[in-house]
C-alpha cells in the first residue's frame, strides 16, 4: 500500500530534492558534542530511558546519528522526500547496531502515518533540531503525549539568531550592514517561523499555554537553557571563510525563498549571498584585513527546551 501524501505547513525545506539535501548536508554544521551531552543529560537526569528516539525534522540525520548511538532504536522523521534520501544515504546506527530509520512523516502525524507505524506510549525522547518553529504546535504536542512513555521527554532546540562575534575585525560596522541587507532583502521572505527563531522560542506554544493545554505534560518539571555565547553550540570552529560562511548562509529559509524568487539572480554580484559577502570583505579590509585572508566568526545564542511528560 503506497503512503498518503505528506502534508506540512514548511513549504521552504520540506520541497527539497535530493540534491538539495546533499547541499544542505554538505553545509549546514553540526551541533556540538557538548550540546549532545547536554540533551542526553537533561534527558535521562529526569529517569528518561534510552530505548527509543525520535527525531523530528531530522533534515539530513545529523541529530538522529549523534543521539541515536545511545538508544536501542533511533527514528528520523522529515516531510521532504530529497532530506530523507540524504539521510538513508549517510546512514546510521544506534547502541545495538540497529540501523537508524529514517522516513517521512510530519511532526504533527510523528510517524502514527508510517507502516508499521510509531506506536502510542513507545517512544523515550523526542527532538527537535532548529525544526519546531515550522510544526503546528498544538497537533503537534497533542501527538506527541499519544507516542511518548510515561516520563518521557520532548526535548526542542534552535541556535537563535547568529550575530558578528564581537572579536572580528570591524564587528559593530559589518553586524550593521548584514542587519541593513537582511531588512531590505529578506525580510520580506520572513515567514513566522523565522521570527520564533529570532525571538529563542519565548512565543513558541507549550502545552500548558496553549487555549486547550495538553495535562499530559508537566510545567513544573519542564525546563528553559538559554546557551552562553562563548559555549560552542555548533560542531564546527566558528570562524570561518567565506566560501564557507556563503555555504552556509544558503541554507537558510529566507535566503532559499529569495533565491527562489530571483533565479536569474544566482551567482552574478545581484545575489544576496554575494551582496553579504562583498559587504563583508568591504569592512574587514577598513579594518586592515589582508585580501585572501578574510574570516568571519558568529555569535550563536542558542535556546534549549526541555518538556517531560508525566509519568502517571
Amino acid at each position: 500500500m503506497s503512503q498518503p501524501p505528506i502534508t506540512t505547513t514548511e513549504k521552504t525545506f520540506s520541497s527539497y530534492n535530493q540534491e538539495q539535501g546533499n547541499a544542505y548536508a554538505a553545509a549546514r554544521p553540526d551541533y556540538h558534542p557538548g550540546l549532545y551531552q547536554f540533551i542526553l543529560d537533561q534527558h535521562t537526569a529526569t529517569s528518561g530511558q534510552l530505548d527509543t528516539l525520535l527525531d523530528v525534522g531530522s533534515g539530513p540525520g545529523n541529530v538522529a546519528r549523534s543521539l541515536g548511538a545511545h538508544f536501542a532504536h533511533a527514528v528520523g522523521l522529515d516531510p521532504s522526500e530529497g532530506m530523507v534520501s540524504t539521510a538513508r544515504s549517510l546512514g546510521g546506527t544506534t547502541s545495538t547496531a540497529e540501523p537508524i530509520r529514517f522516513e517521512m512523516s510530519t511532526a504533527e502525524d510523528l510517524g502514527t502515518n508510517l507502516s508499521p507505524p510509531i506506536q502510542d506510549a513507545s517512544v523515550d525522547l523526542i527532538t527537535a533540531g532548529n525544526a519546531a518553529h515550522w510544526f503546528d504546535m498544538p497537533h503537534f504536542w497533542s501527538t506527541a503525549a499519544r507516542v511518548l512513555k510515561p516520563g518521557g521527554s520532548v526535548i526542542l532546540w534552535t541556535s537563535g539568531q547568529t550575530r558578528i562575534h564581537p572579536s572580528v575585525p570591524n564587528a559593530a560596522a559589518i553586524q550593521a550592514e548584514m542587519d541593513r541587507i537582511e531588512e531590505e532583502y529578506l525580510v520580506p521572505y520572513f515567514v513566522p517561523g523565522n521570527w520564533l527563531v529570532r525571538n529563542r522560542y519565548s512565543e513558541l506554544p507549550l502545552p500548558w499555554t496553549l487555549d486547550t493545554p495538553i495535562t499530559e505534560f508537566d510545567e513544573t518539571t519542564s525546563s528553559r537553557k538559554d546557551w552562553d555565547v562563548e559555549t560552542d553550540f555548533f560542531a564546527i570552529n566558528p570562524e570561518v571563510n567565506l566560501d564557507l560562511f556563503e555555504k552556509i548562509t544558503a541554507t537558510g529559509s529566507p535566503v532559499t525563498r529569495w533565491r527562489q524568487a530571483h533565479p536569474e539572480s544566482i551567482g552574478t554580484e545581484r545575489d544576496v549571498l554575494k551582496i553579504y559577502r562583498r559587504a563583508i570583505e568591504r569592512l574587514l579590509h577598513e579594518a586592515g584585513v589582508e585580501e585572501g585572508k578574510e574570516m568571519i566568526k558568529g555569535a550563536t545564542y542558542g535556546l534549549v527546551l526541555v518538556v517531560k511528560k508525566k509519568k502517571i
